[in-house]
Parts: structure tokens; C-alpha cells; sequence
């Protein structure tokens, strides 16, 4: 009981003043960049701008709704909940195939089962410590980045300007991010901070670079308003169809292993136990943050381990400047004016940016596994997932075309098809002692 409370004063109840909480959490939202997901997403569908500017608010308000649920009161530690880019290729191909509403509705079952697994049936825990070692994580993470980033590369080609100048304009965006994130990991002095806002620094450069171009169009920006309150299913009713809505309950269950993956670096960052309690609240959390997001039109939320390395560099562990970064993302979600500007910037701005991220989050999955023994057993386990992502984001369009409905909506998310495989063949393949000899110990055994 001593012990618990120690661990409780040393992070979540740390007294931070009202003012810090506010400075912080709004440091918090800086480092998401939760508005690429939405962006990505309503390019795929074909989006107008204005309908763009929507899905954009409807993202901030059902993130802010999400963070407050999971950090309040469902897990309880200081986790900032953002869109994920694990759904975007399924979505999208549920948007297109079947209509928006049957790519609402397909959110809606999926969310309550996670949910459930969490409380009342307490298992996603056991579920966690069973199948979802470090080298399948890894493999999903790299998996991720891997399969949308032909999403990101196509439409830097497909945007709006000739190929010369989209060319220039992402290589110049891309280098901004680069330098901005180099600088920031290197530097020890005050430097350090522009990393937070590496993203958001590119993108006003390249918009600016692009404007050049003829490639900015504030038009929307003019009719949109500065304050307006939010409204459910703004884009149509759910309807539910039962291949989207199987095709959605595999996909969360690969989202709630990436998540599962920010926990416990979380956890790590502010030495609170993630314990069997912990896991199947942030599972309730989860849930419930996708369930209302699925009210508002936004893309499944997930865990941002951007966020534990702010914690990392303040210091700070408290649990009330991510709630109020909750908050602050609700309100923002509030103003109009503020994502139609978002909504501005040119696709190959945005997508130059993507791809670079799409970099980062796989690079993250091969930190999982680093230290995971590559024996003959790991390698398949590792590469072969990988393998089959490519296969199903490289399948050409006229046999995608030909395929059952629900074998489509698969296949056009490589994530799904590569998460799958390795948690088959972890589970599928038997594992020897050597296979679970880490890297660090072979080579201290080699030498």
C-alpha cells in the first residue's frame, strides 16, 4: 500500500498549478500532429475542402473527448489519444466501395468489442501477455509505415501542379522536417523544443514555398466560421455492413496493439507498473475514445508515443496537462476558421510530410525489435509479414477490382494483411531457447 502511494506522488499526483497544466498541455497538442490522419484520409475519399475542414474538427473534438476518457478515468495514466494511421487504407477503401455511411457504421461494433475486452471481461491483458510479444508489435509498427507509404509517394506524383514543381516543393518540405528533427535530437540547449514542432515548421514553409505556385486557395477559409459547436454524424447515418464491420474489428484489434506498444513506453517514462488493472482500463479507454469518435466521423483514436518523449524531456508526469490537452483539443475542434486553414494546405505539402513520418513509425517498429535474437524462426516472423504488406499494397487495381468485397477491403490495407501474418506465425511457428536470446547477448557470447 506504501509503495503505491509513493509510486501515485512521484507521478500522477504531482501538483502542477493551473497555468503549467495549460502551458503544457497545449505543448502536448503542438507535438501530434493529429491532423494529418483526417487530411490523408479525406484526400483518399475525395473530399472537398470544406468537407476536409469537417473531418479535421470532427478528429480534434473526438481526440480531445478520448484523452480526457482515457486519462480521467479509464487507464489513468498521462496518454494523449490522436487519430491512427493504421485504419486509413481500409477506411478508405470502404468510403469509396461502399459509401461513407457504411465506413461510420463499420467504426461503431468494432470500438464497443474493445471496449468489452477491457471491462467486464478483464482478458485484453491476458490477450497482451500471450500474443503480442515485442517482435510482433515491432513487425506492426514497421508494417504501418511501410504500407502507406506508397500512399504518401502516389500522390506527391497525382498533386495539384506540374511534376517539377511538386517535386521541388516536397524535397524542400521534406528537408525543413529533417533538419528540424536532426536539430532538435542533437541539440542540448533550447534548441532541443523545435523538434516539437518540426512538423508544424514544414508545413508552413512548404505552404509558403507552394503558394508561389499558385497551389493556396484560401476560398473556404473566408466562409468558414470562428466558433461553432460540434454535430454528430455529420456526414450521414452509420449503416452497417458486415464485411466492413469485419474487416474494422481485425483492424482495431491491430490498433490496440499498436497502442499497447505507447503504454508501456509511457509507463517507462514515468515508472508507473502497467499493470493487469492499467491494461484492461486502457483498453475501456480506447474503446469508448473510438466509439464517440465514431459519432463525429473521425478516424479510430490510438496511444501518441510522441508524447511520452515531451513527458521525457519536462519531466513533468502528472496526468492534469494531458487532460487538459483533452480540452484544449475539444475547443479548438470548436473553431472552424482554424481547420479550414489546416484544410488549406496543398496536398503535396501535407503528403511530403507524410512520408516522412510514414519513415519514422516504421524506423520506431525496427527499435521494438532490435534487440529480439534474428535467427531463422524471427526472421520469417519479421520479414515475411512484411513481404505480404507489399504484396497486398502493390496488387494491381484491375485485380483488386476483381476480388469479393470483403477480400478487398483486406487486401487494400497492407497493415491488416501484414498484422495478421505475424500474429499467426508467432503463434503458428515453435519457438527454440535460442529464439529468445537477445542481439546484446549473442554478441557478448560471439566475442
Amino acid at each position: 500500500m506504501a509503495k503505491g502511494m509513493k509510486e501515485n506522488m512521484t507521478g500522477q499526483k504531482e501538483n502542477i498549478s493551473v497555468g503549467k497544466s495549460i502551458f503544457l498541455g497545449l505543448q502536448q497538442v503542438l507535438a501530434m500532429d493529429l491532423f494529418i490522419p483526417p487530411i490523408i484520409l479525406a484526400g483518399l475519399l475525395s473530399f472537398s475542402v470544406s468537407d476536409s475542414a469537417l473531418l479535421i474538427q470532427m478528429t480534434f473534438i473526438a481526440c480531445g473527448i478520448a484523452t480526457i476518457i482515457q486519462a480521467g478515468f479509464a487507464m489513468r495514466l498521462p496518454v494523449m489519444q490522436g487519430p491512427s494511421f493504421v485504419p486509413l487504407s481500409a477506411l478508405a477503401a470502404i468510403g469509396t466501395t461502399s459509401g461513407i455511411g457504411a465506413m461510420i457504421g463499420s467504426l461503431i461494433p468494432g470500438a464497443l468489442i474493445v471496449a468489452l475486452l477491457g471491462y467486464p471481461l478483464k482478458v485484453y491483458s491476458k490477450v497482451v501477455r500471450k500474443i503480442i510479444p515485442p517482435i510482433v508489435a515491432g513487425t506492426v509498427i514497421v508494417v504501418v509505415g511501410l504500407s502507406l507509404m506508397p500512399s504518401a509517394i502516389n500522390s506527391i506524383y497525382s498533386a495539384e501542379g506540374s511534376f517539377g514543381e511538386n517535386i521541388l516543393i516536397a524535397t524542400i518540405t521534406a528537408a525543413i522536417l529533417i533538419f528540424c528533427m536532426y536539430v532538435g535530437e542533437k541539440a542540448k540547449s533550447k534548441w532541443k523544443y523545435i523538434k516539437v514542432v518540426s512538423v508544424l515548421l514544414a508545413l508552413i514553409i512548404g505552404s509558403i514555398i507552394a503558394s508561389f505556385f499558385g497551389l493556396v486557395h484560401f476560398d473556404t477559409l473566408k466562409q468558414a466560421a470562428w466558433f461553432q459547436m460540434p454535430g454528430l454524424f455529420s456526414f450521414g447515418m452509420p449503416e452497417f455492413n458486415l464485411h466492413a464491420i469485419i474487416v474494422m474489428i481485425v483492424v482495431y484489434l491491430i490498433v490496440t496493439i499498436e497502442t499497447t506498444g505507447t503504454w508501456f513506453t509511457v509507463s517507462k517514462v514515468t515508472g508507473e507498473e502497467l499493470d493487469d488493472k492499467r491494461l484492461n482500463g486502457g483498453a475501456l479507454g480506447e474503446g469508448l475514445g473510438c466509439f464517440v469518435g465514431s459519432f463525429f466521423g473521425g478516424t479510430p483514436v490510438t496511444g501518441y508515443s510522441s508524447n511520452a518523449g515531451i513527458i521525457a524531456i519536462t519531466g513533468v508526469k502528472s496526468r492534469k496537462p494531458i487532460i487538459v490537452g483533452g480540452v484544449i483539443l475539444v475547443l479548438l475542434g470548436m473553431m472552424p476558421k482554424l481547420t479550414s486553414l489546416i484544410a488549406c494546405i496543398p496536398s503535396v505539402v501535407i503528403n511530403s510530410v507524410f512520408a516522412i513520418l510514414c519513415v519514422v513509425i516504421m524506423m520506431n517498429g525496427f527499435k521494438v525489435i532490435k534487440d529480439e535474437a534474428f535467427t531463422e524462426r524471427n526472421m520469417l516472423v519479421i520479414g515475411v509479414p512484411i513481404m505480404l504488406a507489399l504484396f497486398a499494397v502493390l496488387m494491381p487495381a484491375d485485380v483488386l477490382a476483381g476480388l469479393p468485397e470483403i477480400v478487398t477491403y483486406f487486401v487494400s490495407s497492407g497493415t491488416a494483411i501484414g498484422a495478421i501474418a505475424a500474429l499467426v506465425l508467432n503463434l503458428v511457428l515453435p519457438q527454440k531457447k535460442d529464439d529468445k536470446v537477445k542481439v546484446n547477448d549473442v554478441s557478448m557470447n560471439v566475442n
